[in-house]
């Protein structure tokens, strides 16, 4: 077994989150879009991106780690979905675990710290968006607390998805 870790995420760490979001997303998500779709939609996930928000005070990552290699991460940022959006809030903006981790607890540790953070924070509600046939992440949501409050149109490329915006109060 190894040996699973968790701490926030440092600028140096950019280009691991950067890869870790590509690899996770293409597995997931990939066979969905027209490859000029998934390269545009990528092509905006560059490590920069990563940096520019790691050193933001807005935003809050934390890793997970198995044998100092990272295999997960949560992000946390101000709110950004359509709708109504109640004072106090901040979004789960992304959450990803490397396959071989998924079911391991990696995900919920990570949930668990962007909860805490956010209360940390002084936020009442913690939002997020969903992919409508992502049906693992959604149940994984919903024993979380998480309720369905909204759609949400998610580009990725020039491909629209449907998305679930989803909301809990901590």
């Amino acid at each position: 077994m190894s040996d699973l870790s968790y701490r926030d995420a440092a600028a140096t760490d950019a280009t691991a989150v950067a890869t870790l979001f590509a690899d996770c997303f293409t597995q997931t998500f990939g066979g969905l879009y027209a490859p000029d779709d998934l390269a545009l939609f990528l092509g905006e996930k560059r490590p920069e991106a990563f940096a520019s928000e790691i050193g933001d005070p807005d935003f809050a990552f934390q890793l997970a780690e198995a044998d100092g290699v990272v295999i997960g991460f949560v992000k946390l940022g101000p709110p950004d979905l359509p709708g109504d959006t109640p004072p106090e809030s901040i979004e789960l903006r992304q959450l990803y675990v490397l396959s071989p981790w998924q079911g391991a607890g990696v995900a919920a540790a990570l949930t668990d710290w962007a909860f805490a953070e956010a209360r940390r924070r002084g936020k009442v509600h913690l939002q997020l968006s969903v992919y409508v046939d992502n049906h693992r992440a959604r149940k994984f949501y919903e024993r979380r607390g998480f309720v369905e409050v909204g759609n949400y149109r998610f580009m990725v490329g020039n491909h629209v998805d449907d998305d679930r915006v989803m909301r809990v109060l901590l």
